[in-house]
């Protein structure tokens, strides 16, 4: 029996992933001419059709499922090796976080700096990139980052090999730059311009339930995936009120501008940290992991 081409197998395990040749020629830095033939010498050696056309894009034939069911057990064992040997030179440890952009980044800050610990002899290397959950889950199953910090969990029937934990929540509050004249909360936000995360995010979708819930017909002036930059808006445009975790009541104390209207007990942020297996044991996903953030729920 001649010997197996591991490219070949390769190539094709990375079509699979990426549900078309121009995509995985893409990612491989490759031409999908390229791709086409290597695959097709692979198909030559397995003695079978491994792909079929699904629409614009391609997907396994029934023997191309039972190679990419191996092959992908064999690249995933490969790039845990990878992330275990990473991990295991205390010299200089390599983080790769994925941030979803509708966290609020004072959370993920005080997170993270858990994740760095103080003694010289380990040193971590963090690399933090921001992004939308559904794209940040997707590199994460790629291998592309180590873990994920988001606002909501994964869901392991569709994402298997990926787990989640909760490490806290945040009480979500609306704060403006200028006094309502207003007395009661609903009274105040129906006469005012209203900043909220954006509908993509799982707070912008619960706080639109929690008018509804409420009576209120909001005049949204904007929708924001970053906090922070709501709050700059917020700024410029001093009669809106804006949505954000508690947390920023400590800013509160520090801008004499701001001023904090209500809190929403119906209203509270989530924060995961998302990993995958192999990365039970990094010693930074385990000091998160085993840390308590009750503090978060101020």
């Amino acid at each position: 029996m001649s010997h197996l081409n591991y490219n070949h197998l390769y190539y094709f395990w990375m079509v699979c992933k990426q549900g078309s040749v121009t995509k995985a020629a893409q990612a491989l830095f490759l031409t999908p001419q390229t791709v086409t033939g290597q695959i097709k010498a692979l198909e030559e050696r397995m003695d079978g059709q491994l792909m079929k056309r699904a629409g614009r894009g391609v997907e396994p034939t029934e023997l191309g499922q039972l190679v990419y069911k191996y092959a992908d057990r064999m690249y995933g064992l490969s790039y845990e090796m990878l992330d275990i040997v990473n991990y295991s030179q205390r010299a200089n440890l390599l983080l790769d976080v994925g941030v979803a952009d509708a966290i609020s980044k004072q959370i993920v800050s005080k997170i993270l700096s858990c994740a760095v610990p103080e003694p010289e002899d380990e040193h971590i290397h963090l690399r933090c990139f921001e992004s939308t959950h559904e794209l940040l889950l997707e590199q994460l199953s790629q291998h592309k980052l180590d873990m994920i910090l988001s606002d909501c969990p994964v869901d392991s029937a569709r994402s298997p090999g990926l787990f989640s934990k909760k490490l806290g929540e945040n009480q979500m509050c609306f704060f403006s730059y200028t006094v309502p004249q207003e007395r009661s909360l609903i009274e105040c936000l129906s006469n005012s311009k209203i900043l909220i995360p954006g509908s993509r995010t799982a707070m912008g979708r619960s706080v639109m339930q929690w008018f509804d819930s409420q009576g209120i017909q909001p005049n949204i002036m904007g929708e924001f995936d970053d906090v922070a930059l709501m709050k700059a808006f917020a700024r410029e445009h001093r009669e809106a009120i804006f949505l954000a975790p508690s947390l920023y009541t400590e800013v509160v104390n520090g801008d004499l501008a701001l001023h904090l209207i209500d809190r929403i007990d119906d209203l509270k942020e989530e924060y995961y940290v998302i990993f995958a297996e192999r990365m039970i044991q990094h010693p930074a996903v385990k000091r998160i992991c085993s840390e308590d953030f009750g503090y978060l729920s101020v």
